[in-house]
């Protein structure tokens, strides 16, 4: 496979690193002082790699616009806006956008979708996600996945962090907590309070190499495919191939 890699921080070095000791090929690979160089190329892979900064969106989509080009995203912290630019994509190229590429958080989402449904009504919920001092935004991007999960029909407020004198808690809102320190790869955990017996589902990612490891994965996935904006989940549980 060969790939173009939009990033150079320290997902992309590892990116780099594992696909080359898989055999693969890095054609190129970008960082912001040096994007506009992407202009410049015709189509020079199979797959373009972005994990990088949603700042990197425009030049992104007009390479993949004009090469076709199959595109797999884990740029977190977009707007509503620059999701539907990435959607749009799918007119163009095969394109796979996710917040989480570990198989464990593909396995936590489901069983979240699965269990809140009976939870939800005599349950409180709460969902926190630690990471390291270096990241930019909050909540994670996994952390809105999750809470996608919980409640797919938006049924309930988000509180994002609590302060003051705030009232007790009111049954429609779900809590959401960031906490940043250290070097932490990534740690969400659910909570399900209720009367007299609480329940938790816990993912912690020790490394970043299981995200790696998930988007070279899927990456060798999407070259054949036909145009359109394709679904991590729906693809790893036979629903979207």
């Amino acid at each position: 496979m060969r790939y173009i890699l939009i990033g150079r921080g320290k997902m992309g070095s590892l990116l780099q690193e594992t696909a080359r000791a898989a055999g693969d090929e890095i054609e190129a690979a970008f960082a912001r002082e040096d994007l506009d160089r992407l202009g410049k190329l015709g189509k020079a892979a199979d797959v373009v790699i972005d994990f990088s900064r949603p700042e990197a969106l425009p030049e992104i989509c007009s390479y993949v616009r004009r090469t076709g080009t199959p595109l797999l995203s884990g740029t977190t912290g977009y707007t509503a806006a620059q999701m539907a630019q990435l959607e749009a994509l799918g007119s163009s190229a095969p394109v796979l956008w996710s917040a989480n590429f570990s198989l464990g958080v593909a396995v936590l989402y489901r069983a979240l979708a699965a269990v809140s449904g009976v939870l939800k009504p005599d349950f409180d919920i709460e969902l926190t996600e630690t990471h390291h001092n270096q990241k930019a935004d909050a909540p994670s991007g996994t952390a809105r996945l999750l809470l996608e999960a919980v409640d797919p029909a938006h049924a309930l407020t988000p509180v994002y962090g609590r302060e003051g004198n705030t009232g007790k808690r009111r049954k429609d809102e779900i809590g959401v907590h960031a906490l940043r320190g250290g070097t932490v790869a990534g740690t969400h955990t659910v909570h399900f309070f209720g009367p007299d017996e609480e329940l938790e589902f816990t993912h912690r990612a020790a490394s970043r190499q299981i995200f790696v490891n998930g988007a070279l994965h899927m990456a060798r996935l999407l070259p054949g495919k036909p145009n359109g904006v394709y679904d991590l989940q729906k693809i790893l549980f036979g629903e979207n191939a």
